[in-house]
């Protein structure tokens, strides 16, 4: 018995393989618990409110202890931020994904409105956290996160520009209220929504799209007469 355990250490050793799997075993366990740990908290956090919500009670919701939460996080901040830099960070991709994707104007738009909608799908917790709580973190991470969010910015005020380049161009200082008023109707899409009602996130996106398509000729035209 010795000598089998023996040939099987040796073979470990001096192949690797064994312990290749047994890394990637644990690297694959580590990163499902901290994405389990991830989607526990930010729903714990978006209900109990971030400030409010305390690691020992979340660890209870994780049905895990607590120490193994500080195992993964330091502190209750370092485990909001990688909420918000996951869930930031996916969205962006997304959005930059379909803006380089769509050729034509309004295409593009229909598009950026659709991927934004789409990934808010199963995330309703995440984007209350980030509308909360992200103010609560050190200015570092608000920095960076901030970053993040004018990329999203950006990307949808370049295809609303594009929609009405000559009219923007008279009217540049428009183009900033015009894409947060669209974020607007996407942000707070989460609180009126319920599956199964009348209007899908497929039928919503066309309806977002066709009010920026058909509104915007007249917002250019009267805005600041």
């Amino acid at each position: 018995m010795w000598r089998a355990r023996k040939a099987r250490l040796s073979a470990w050793s001096t192949t690797g393989k064994g312990i290749d799997c047994v890394a990637r075993t644990i690297a694959k366990d580590h990163e499902a618990k901290r994405e389990a740990i991830l989607r526990t908290a930010a729903a714990f956090f978006a209900e109990q409110g971030y400030d409010r919500a305390s690691m020992g009670k979340l660890a209870e919701a994780c049905g895990v202890s607590k120490a193994l939460i500080y195992h993964y996080y330091p502190s209750k901040d370092a485990l909001l931020f990688d909420i918000l830099d996951t869930h930031l960070t996916a969205l962006v991709e997304v959005v930059e994904t379909a803006a380089s994707q769509s050729a034509g104007t309004e295409t593009r738009l229909r598009e950026l409105v659709r991927a934004i909608l789409i990934a808010y799908r199963d995330a309703d917790a995440e984007h209350k956290v980030q509308l909360d709580a992200l103010s609560s973190l050190p200015e570092d991470k608000q920095t960076h996160l901030r970053a993040l969010q004018r990329r999203l910015v950006t990307c949808m005020g370049d295809a609303i520009r594009a929609l009405e380049p000559e009219r923007f161009s008279a009217r540049p200082e428009l183009v900033g209220p015009v894409t947060m008023s669209v974020f607007g109707m996407l942000n707070w899409f989460y609180l009126w929504y319920k599956p199964g009602g009348p209007v899908d996130r497929e039928a919503y996106a066309e309806i977002v799209t066709d009010l920026v398509i058909g509104g915007l000729p007249a917002v250019c035209a009267k805005a600041g007469g």
